[in-house]
């Protein structure tokens, strides 16, 4: 079973996915969201960028509400790894265990679009609830580099609690409002794909597409620019990056929606 990347890392990538996204498509339904919308979708992107990873019994997200998320992470790694032997190709490594297998895919992304845009449209029971609590829970989860489970179990569920009922008062069931919401969680997730990418072993993002007869192809840069999963380069120089531009581009996308006049007159944007 490979490594698995530090939660803080995965989250801020999300975070700064979401900013960069949203700031960047300023001509588009995405790029004019209101406030409220435009922070529902940050935490679901923050969140939703550890997702992936729920199929490593030892990752941040598979902790992150006990037995529940361990049991699903043990189904998703046993799934995984099931069809990874069964659509593997002769040139696929023979590989065990199910880890940066089925949920490292832009098809587990799709799905996971589909399936969040689909509860925010139609849910009017427990579904939404749920899908808010389970994202602010990774999201809150994510940011932290050190927890003890026995001493901030309560603080983390309490304040997932607070933010799934701003994020319940501030999303409506409009089609673009839906839509928006998806379209996070699969910004989250490839954002996470991307950070898999830099690292010694690779993610399979384009599976099942065969590239060099490999249906599980290792997607990566040639191997010098490649980094050691919660290594150095990780810690000292990826994460503190990612930071700087997750509050840049965040503070771009804030101030179009009208939530920081403070900011006015001041060229925040190169490109503008």
């Amino acid at each position: 079973m490979g490594p698995v990347s530090t939660g803080p890392t995965h989250a801020i990538s999300g975070l700064a996915a979401w900013a960069a996204v949203t700031a960047l498509a300023a001509d588009s339904a995405i790029g004019n969201l209101s406030t409220k919308g435009w922070l529902v979708g940050a935490i679901l992107a923050t969140g939703a960028a550890l997702l992936p990873d729920l199929d490593h019994p030892e990752s941040t997200v598979s902790a992150t509400f006990g037995p529940v998320t361990q049991a699903a992470s043990s189904l998703l790694n046993g799934l995984s790894s099931g069809l990874y032997r069964l659509t593997r190709t002769k040139r696929d490594s023979k590989r065990g265990g199910g880890h940066r297998g089925f949920t490292h895919t832009l098809v587990f992304a799709v799905i996971a679009t589909v399936v969040t845009t689909a509860i925010v449209q139609t849910s009017r029971s427990w579904a939404l609830p749920l899908l808010m609590f389970f994202f602010c829970g990774l999201a809150v989860r994510g940011i932290m580099h050190k927890w003890s489970p026995r001493h901030d179990a309560l603080w983390i569920t309490g304040t997932a609690l607070i933010l799934t009922y701003a994020c319940l008062k501030w999303t409506d069931h409009s089609d673009a409002n839906a839509a928006a919401c998806g379209v996070a969680v699969g910004i989250g997730c490839i954002a996470h794909y991307l950070g898999d990418a830099i690292t010694e072993q690779g993610c399979p993002i384009l599976w099942p597409v065969p590239i060099g007869l490999k249906t599980w192809y290792p997607v990566a840069p040639p191997k010098i620019l490649r980094m050691r999963t919660g290594g150095r380069v990780e810690m000292a120089l990826v994460g503190p990056v990612l930071t700087v531009v997750a509050i840049w581009m965040s503070a771009i996308a804030l101030h179009r929606t009208g939530a920081l006049p403070m900011l006015d007159g001041i060229r925040l944007a190169p490109w503008t």
